[in-house]
């Protein structure tokens, strides 16, 4: 295919104006043209199917009259409001809403729990929060732990401490003017996913939406085209979420699709099908569901899918492959992470894309990999993938955050001069694409080796046993540390005599990587532990090994 990466990236120039407000851009823009207001921004679907659409003047007119609501409660501008609800209508209200006040939004998941609220809310200083059924009894749970926590505007919930979302609204006009910020005004209070301590509140500016975008295009084969829908299942509370599914589709104008209810592969093709999903956002452990539980979908589904996102972890080869034979569609792999979002990636339709490869720096960010002491990696050696302040024309780059919420210590240590490290390793060959080698803190040393876990686990994911895998180091003697490998089996493999599959899985390594990286010890388990993202907690399996080692050396003595 023509590679245009070498035209698209040099030319591209930043746009970003004085003054620009998230909800402006993405909802009251659009509503108060009327033919363009009739326009479908949502499409609706609850989990036992029920169904509605709202336009784009009916989302304008609710986020005003919440507008007014949260101003008569005392919210002001910088003012954190915690919005914890599930892919409906009224979660997009509230966050422009909060948006238009001037206020910092602060989306929660809606399974972190009682304290995980409760953690985060304290953190944010939040006296406001917005929440619908499913969350609400947590967040009464959390208020006790919270005092600043006053007010609970509730959806679909009654209880003698909460505002009704609907007797709020009712008594509100439905004009409301827009706080006029500007583009570096902070609009979002994401907190990381801890998979490696506590999390942190990562601050973004509206412009920040700005800065995703020719990420979030390329990524989506050139989003939009005529009769483009979008829709993911991925939370909308999520930074990923947010960024990558809910706040591009409106800046542009386009219809997305809403759904509540579990995810499921059934489920999820059904949706794209209904609604004729041309464009959609999935994570690759989404993708390897649908994978093994429907092999060949288009053989039952009717879709329109033109393109689709992969982010939140690497996307193995044969998941890939996958994709481009059974789904017809290449997906275009995306790194970013809350601090800057999709940075890196693919566009097929632009530049080849390589299985196995996260891609190339979108236009418009400087990327690169550094070593120890802060220099760029030669061609081919493992670094720490970090984005500049600034693009290759010196000018801002929108996508990166603004700091961590009351910690300066932490924001200093993300950089390294202009560079904003981000913990990930990472290779870059000659024609510019990164690969991934795993987290820097997840990387360790066997016999003078750096190994990055990202690609042993994702040549072991390669092998048809594999349903999951996590590498680790295990504490020796000799070598510092030996490969260590946490293995999950799909259901077709768990009744196979473990010391040959061990086997057969080493062979599978080496024959493909270094020798060095073939795990010497390979344990099979029933999960991983995950954080309420997904992430592998790796850390877990670190400390479970010391520990042994550290047993075992007690019992020699």
């Amino acid at each position: 295919m023509n590679d245009q990466y070498s035209v698209l990236y040099p030319t591209y120039h930043w746009f970003v104006p004085s003054q620009f407000n998230i909800a402006q851009a993405c909802v009251h823009r659009w509503a108060e043209n009327p033919q363009e207001g009739r326009r479908i921004a949502i499409y609706h679907e609850t989990e036992v199917g029920q169904r509605e659409i709202w336009t784009y003047s009916r989302l304008s007119e609710t986020t005003n009259k919440l507008s007014n609501g949260l101003v008569k409660m005392g919210v002001q501008p910088g003012a954190r409001v915690a919005v914890i609800m599930g892919q409906r209508p009224e979660a997009v209200a509230a966050y422009m809403a909060v948006f238009s006040v001037g206020a910092i939004a602060v989306p929660l998941q809606t399974l972190i729990g009682a304290d995980g609220l409760a953690t985060r809310l304290r953190d944010a200083d939040a006296r406001v929060a917005i929440v619908d059924a499913t969350t609400a009894p947590d967040l009464l749970q959390a208020q006790a732990q919270c005092a600043t926590l006053s007010q609970i505007v509730a959806l679909g919930f009654e209880h003698e401490t909460v505002i009704p979302w609907r007797s709020l609204l009712a008594r509100q006009p439905s004009e409301f003017k827009s706080i006029a910020t500007k583009s570096d005004t902070a609009a979002l209070l994401l907190y990381t996913a801890g998979t490696a301590g506590a999390p942190k509140g990562a601050l973004l500016a509206h412009g920040s939406l700005i800065g995703t975008l020719p990420g979030f295009v390329a990524a989506q084969n050139w989003y939009p085209l005529k009769g483009d829908v979008f829709w993911s299942p991925t939370e909308w509370a999520r930074g990923t979420g947010l960024m990558n599914a809910l706040l591009p589709p409106l800046y542009f104008g386009q219809s997305l699709v809403g759904t509540l209810g579990d995810f499921s592969p059934t489920r999820c093709l059904e949706v794209m099908e209904r609604y004729r999903v041309t464009n959609a956002f999935l994570l690759p452990k989404a993708i390897k569901l649908i994978m093994h539980h429907i092999p060949a979908p288009r053989d039952r589904y009717q879709l329109a899918l033109r393109a689709i996102m992969a982010s939140g972890e690497s996307l193995d080869a044969g998941a890939f492959e996958w994709c481009r034979k059974a789904l017809g569609v290449t997906p275009n792999e995306v790194f970013g992470q809350t601090e800057m979002n999709a940075v890196i990636g693919n566009s097929h339709k632009k530049w080849p894309a390589k299985p196995g490869s996260i891609g190339r720096p979108y236009p418009g960010h400087q990327v690169t990999v550094l070593d120890s002491r802060g220099e760029r990696c030669a061609v081919g050696a493992v670094g720490e993938i970090a984005l500049n302040r600034y693009d290759i024309h010196k000018h801002p780059d929108p996508a990166l955050f603004l700091g961590y919420w009351r910690n300066e210590t932490a924001t200093q240590s993300k950089f390294s001069g202009d560079w904003c490290l981000t913990g990930d390793l990472a290779s870059i060959d000659e024609d510019g694409y990164l690969w991934y080698a795993g987290r820097s803190d997840d990387s360790f040393r066997s016999s003078g080796h750096r190994i990055g876990p990202g690609e042993i686990e994702n040549c072991l994911l390669g092998h048809s046993a594999v349903s999951s895998a996590a590498v680790v180091p295990k504490p020796d003697s000799h070598r510092g540390a030996l490969v260590k490998a946490y293995v999950v089996l799909r259901n077709c493999a768990k009744g196979l005599d473990a010391q040959v599959l061990q086997k057969e899985l080493q062979e599978h390594v080496r024959t493909r990587l270094a020798s060095y990286q073939t795990p010497r010890e390979i344990e099979f388990v029933d999960t991983l532990p995950l954080t309420n993202t997904g992430n592998i907690r790796r850390h877990i399996l670190r400390a479970r090994e010391q520990q042994r080692s550290a047993t075992v050396a007690a019992a020699r003595k």
